[in-house]
């Protein structure tokens, strides 16, 4: 079978998506009248701004995959110190597709392991490069800002921790859909 792929020979997944990133049917073409939602490209470059931003957005109107797409080509086109930080943000759009798509244990997974991940950016931890030497000549990690970008990472952390111990105690059924669309901006348009 041919695959769409992109120039350096690595396979796209070019097959229209449902709201929640599931693959449509291949034989719901263009020609067939259904019609997936937009996709974010493969090859995204996105400022850490603009990503906050488009994520928030894509959160708030309940497509957390998408969203997912927005944080990775974040991380992927960012610099390497905020690579946690954007891997985080992005596992935690992924375990609320899976909350959305009925799966309890995926996103309870991925809140939790998404929140750890970010807390370790906000913590400081990373490479020497991102290391500075004190007074005595000993390193310290760097404090990171509390709000890059202009999200409110501490809340929406707080919020993922929150969502992932409801969902492993009550399961999803109990969980209003509004829980599901956390925003990521402090100031909200």
């Amino acid at each position: 079978m041919n695959r769409d792929r992109d120039p350096a020979g690595r396979p796209r997944n070019a097959r229209p998506r449902d709201a929640l990133g599931r693959p449509l049917d291949p034989a719901d073409g263009p020609a067939s009248g259904v019609a997936g939602t937009d996709r974010i490209p493969d090859d995204l470059v996105i400022t850490g701004a603009e990503a906050a931003v488009l994520a928030d957005r894509l959160l708030r109107d309940g497509r957390p995959f998408h969203a997912h797409e927005v944080l990775e080509a974040a991380w992927k086109s960012g610099p390497a110190g905020e690579r946690d930080l954007w891997q985080g943000l992005a596992q935690i759009a992924v375990g609320l597709t899976h909350a959305r798509r009925g799966n309890a244990r995926g996103a309870v997974a991925l809140l939790s392991r998404g929140a750890e991940r970010a807390r370790g950016y906000q913590a400081g931890a990373g490479s020497q490069d991102e290391a500075s030497i004190d007074d005595e000549g000993s390193q310290r990690a760097v404090g990171r800002p509390a709000s890059p970008f202009g999200m409110n990472v501490a809340v929406f952390l707080a919020a993922a921790d929150d969502l992932a111990a409801r969902i492993e105690r009550d399961g999803l059924d109990r969980i209003p859909p509004a829980d599901l669309s956390p925003g990521l901006l402090a100031d909200a348009p």
